[in-house]
């Protein structure tokens, strides 16, 4: 991908500029625009990457407890565009090994072409269905695993369930964490959210804890690795 000239990103602190539109069996509608220097991908109805600026991730890892729970290797589930592996490189200097699961080919490409090119940390993308693929990595094991995945403003139903928490908690070193990003904008969803939590992810990670950081809330499978 060409570079972007330096009066583009000036005008995108003032403007949203588009940049490629495109449509894939999984998203009918992704929209990539550049806004405050930073590619944003969207759906219909929500904002699945936005560089540093995806303040779900950045905030949370704002309060990370990077002397307790260092990361070596991040597994990352539903890719979007890649702010997890910009936000841990560039803002926060983190050398790691960088595994992303993403179940569409088309965003997998679009995160290639405008982001992941531009990042040292080594890569693996794998494309799968993320509830597939953490039955199938069972010789891996992470420091962090990210579940960041949505159909458009929805999180499927697989991945709300017992089994696949379980799953995930299988790949989880000895103080490796789980970060599960939940939408928290209406009445509705903070509820929903905090359902899950309760009933669901507290049967698995008792330790955990949920971080409100506007808009979203991310569930933390210890409490110990954000500050509060």
């Amino acid at each position: 991908m060409e570079k972007i000239p330096r009066w583009k990103i000036w005008l995108s602190y003032l403007l949203e500029l588009h940049v490629e539109s495109a449509e894939s069996d999984y998203n009918p509608y992704l929209y990539v625009s550049l806004r405050r220097g930073r590619y944003q991908l969207s759906t219909a109805n929500a904002v699945y990457s936005y560089g540093d600026l995806y303040t779900n991730f950045s905030r949370t890892f704002a309060r990370w407890n990077w002397e307790k729970y260092p990361i070596d290797e991040a597994l990352i589930l539903g890719l979007g565009l890649g702010s997890i592996p910009v936000i841990l490189e560039q803002t926060h200097g983190q050398s790691c090994q960088i595994t992303a699961v993403e179940i569409d080919e088309v965003v997998l490409d679009l995160a290639q072409r405008y982001v992941l090119d531009k990042l040292q940390n080594p890569q693996q993308m794998i494309v799968a269905d993320a509830a597939i693929a953490v039955q199938q990595l069972p010789d891996e094991s992470y420091d962090l695993l990210c579940v960041d995945i949505f159909d458009d403003d929805l999180v499927p139903e697989v991945f709300e369930t017992v089994t696949f928490l379980e799953n995930v908690k299988a790949l989880l070193r000895p103080g490796g964490v789980l970060l599960f990003n939940r939408l928290a904008a209406n009445p509705k969803d903070e509820q929903l959210s905090k359902q899950f939590f309760e009933d669901t992810f507290l049967s698995v990670f008792p330790e955990g804890y949920c971080l409100d950081v506007g808009g979203n809330y991310m569930l933390v499978s210890n409490k110990e690795a954000v500050i509060l």
